[in-house]
């Protein structure tokens, strides 16, 4: 019996306590919106961060609240904002098709050493010294973009730039971001100009430091004005679009070739 009775008031007290968490949590429980859940689901589950929030769920959250808009997700492509967008009830927006592009040329042939590096092998580290190269601009070439991609489109090439995989890229900027040299951008699969430099010195120093360096002589903005400029001694392509065709051969007389097109076969 003098068992009994502790037993019996442990038992009674478990029932009142949780009585009262099944009371508790019914008073308490935030009903979730089936539009968040449905969202989820139709994302890549990336959890990259491309679309500006910590992950998947957190994304369905803030399209759900109208904070984000349906077309948020670069990872999922045309196919997942079409699914997000039947969710929310609205049309599905434009999808700019974007890749990463390198602009640098300065592989192991056409950029001069500074010396031997002894240093940590990370761009990061690399940049707080100078790096390697005589550039001060120019890729590191020790692929903390490479680490930095979740998945696996960009590759060391035998030149010492990294390689883009245009068909696994799904332009989550996760390369942007690893690159202390700024020389990674974001631009629409279309585009075919581009600049292959970022150096903003003036005349003989860049090309002191690299034979594929942009020099500032502004032969490209001449030739297509409505197009290029020229912007802290460095071309610069302001609207793609308005680059006329037959103004191309003019534009790719650059000294350096630090400007021209990617893929030659594909305009002029």
């Amino acid at each position: 019996m003098d068992v009994l009775i502790p037993i019996l008031t442990m038992g009674a007290l478990g029932l009142i306590l949780s009585a009262g968490l099944a009371i508790a949590y019914r008073k308490l429980k935030v009903e979730e919106d089936p539009k968040v859940v449905k969202i989820s689901e139709a994302l890549p589950q990336a959890n990259c961060g491309a679309c500006g929030y910590s992950g998947c769920r957190a994304f369905a959250e803030a399209v759900v609240k109208g904070e984000a808009e349906t077309n948020g997700c670069p990872v999922g492509g045309e196919e997942t904002i079409a699914k997000v967008a039947e969710i929310m009830g609205v049309k599905a927006g434009e999808v700019v098709k974007k890749t990463a592009r390198i602009h640098c040329h300065g592989d192991t042939e056409a950029a001069k050493d500074r010396g031997l590096y002894l240093g940590i092998t990370t761009c990061y580290a690399a940049n707080l010294t100078g790096g390697n190269k005589q550039c001060p601009y120019g890729c590191l070439g020790f692929g903390d973009c490479v680490l930095a991609c979740p998945f696996d489109a960009i590759q060391m090439g035998g030149d010492g730039l990294p390689v883009v995989d245009e068909k696994k890229c799904t332009a989550c900027g996760k390369c942007v971001d690893a690159c202390p040299r700024n020389i990674i951008e974001l631009v629409p699969l279309a585009q075919n100009m581009l600049v292959f430099c970022r150096n903003l010195d003036k005349g003989a120093a860049p090309k002191k430091a690299c034979k594929n360096a942009c020099i500032g002589c502004g032969i490209c903005a001449r030739a297509c004005p409505e197009a290029i400029i020229m912007e802290n001694n460095l071309a610069k392509i302001k609207d793609y679009k308005k680059i006329d065709p037959e103004k191309i051969p003019a534009i790719e007389k650059c000294p350096t070739n630090a400007i021209g097109r990617l893929f030659k076969e594909d305009e002029g």
